[in-house]
């Protein structure tokens, strides 16, 4: 897609929060990646790792009920990746994808690389271009 990007190594974590402590980047700066489950398939929610999914929210931006994926279907969907490790660019795995609209707002936008040891940094440009087609929300709440 004719993205820059700048690959960040960070000690080895398990949480969006303690990458964000061991990469010494703001938690709304990162985006973290959770899967959800709903009658249709599988949608990608995108949002700043300082915040939770808000279901509520995230039920009126799709339309329909979801549920969080268990890890065994996320780790069938993100098969390349470490286990929990996923990544917030849906449309390489062919998910749907709504992302929080707070992420838009940002001058750069840093998520997982697959691995626990690696994030992707991209400008807001970039970010946009990696969400295009993604339904645009505001779901998350502060967690």
């Amino acid at each position: 897609m004719h993205v820059h990007f700048e690959v960040v190594q960070h000690v080895a974590t398990r949480s969006a929060s303690r990458t964000a402590e061991a990469s010494h980047v703001p938690g709304g700066k990162i985006a973290k990646a959770v899967l959800l489950r709903d009658t249709e398939g599988y949608t990608l929610a995108v949002l700043p790792a300082s915040h939770h999914v808000g279901f509520p929210g995230i039920t009126a931006a799709l339309a329909c009920d979801a549920r969080l994926a268990t890890e065994q279907e996320i780790d069938l969907i993100f098969d390349d990746c470490a286990h929990g490790a996923v990544p917030a660019i849906g449309a390489a795995y062919g998910l749907d994808v709504v992302v929080d609209e707070r992420l838009l707002d940002l001058d750069e936008v840093y998520f997982e690389g697959g691995d626990h040891t690696t994030l992707v940094r991209v400008s807001a440009d970039d970010f946009g271009k990696l969400m295009a087609g993604a339904r645009q929300a505001r779901f998350a709440k502060r967690g």
